[in-house]
């Protein structure tokens, strides 16, 4: 599943980039989720509590902070996201190398030239996608790391637990450990977290977007909490 997110103040210009864009993953069976945001602000408030954006397609010109002053921001900390500028006027573009924008698209958008840029971007995710094996009920299956939430020991097995469904491995969670990368942080002797996903951390819990979490021990604590912050300063890529 592909998120993918049209910024515009312009409800019409939102409407006409998310009809082509549905389009496009019809046409390519993309399954995609696709969120609209009038403002900069609007989308960044979004981004503070959800960051697992794939592609966003993003207005320069807009009130108050513009797309460019918006890039800049979600670069801080994150390098993956496709980001596609939307611009009626050509002068702007020079702007955006530093943000590492994926290609500027010029209004009236063709829908052929954004299916391109579209499906350039999927590319580059698949990319930089991660994946591990897992064995489960004697078959061998592929789970996108950034997919895991987190991981649970069950003495010598584990539970790879996503958003929508959980995977039962016979396999001790040091093993798992070994699968995974930098994105996660062990919490817990029976628990591993992916950085990614969490929302906040307490002195007792682990907390993740979808509003669930895992305990984190009291030796753990201060390098669990570490890591996060570490993660969103944009020091583990």
């Amino acid at each position: 599943m592909l998120n993918i997110a049209v910024c515009d103040d312009e409800l019409i210009e939102i409407e006409y980039l998310t009809s082509l864009t549905q389009e496009w993953a019809k046409a390519t069976k993309t399954a995609v989720n696709i969120s609209g945001f009038a403002s900069a602000e609007a989308f960044l408030f979004k981004y503070e509590e959800d960051k697992n954006f794939d592609i966003l397609l993003l207005d320069i010109q807009m009130k108050a902070m513009d797309g460019i002053e918006l890039a800049e921001k979600i670069r801080e900390t994150n390098s993956s996201i496709q980001i596609v500028f939307i611009t009626g006027f050509p002068d702007y573009i020079s702007r955006g190398y530093d943000v590492s924008a994926l290609h500027y698209l010029i209004k009236p958008v063709e829908k052929e030239k954004l299916f391109e840029v579209l499906s350039k971007a999927c590319d580059n995710l698949k990319k930089e996608e991660k994946f591990v094996l897992l064995s489960v009920d004697n078959e061998s299956l592929k789970v996108n790391l950034k997919d895991v939430i987190y991981v649970e020991a069950f003495g010598h097995s584990s539970c790879v637990v996503c958003d929508n469904s959980e995977y039962n491995v016979k396999l001790p969670i040091s093993d798992i450990a070994k699968m995974l990368d930098e994105s996660f942080v062990q919490c817990h002797r029976s628990y591993i977290a992916n950085l990614q996903h969490i929302s906040r951390i307490t002195k007792t819990d682990v907390v993740f977007d979808n509003g669930k979490s895992i305990p984190v021990s009291r030796r753990m604590y201060n390098d669990v909490n570490m890591a996060f912050i570490n993660f969103y300063r944009g020091k583990i890529k």
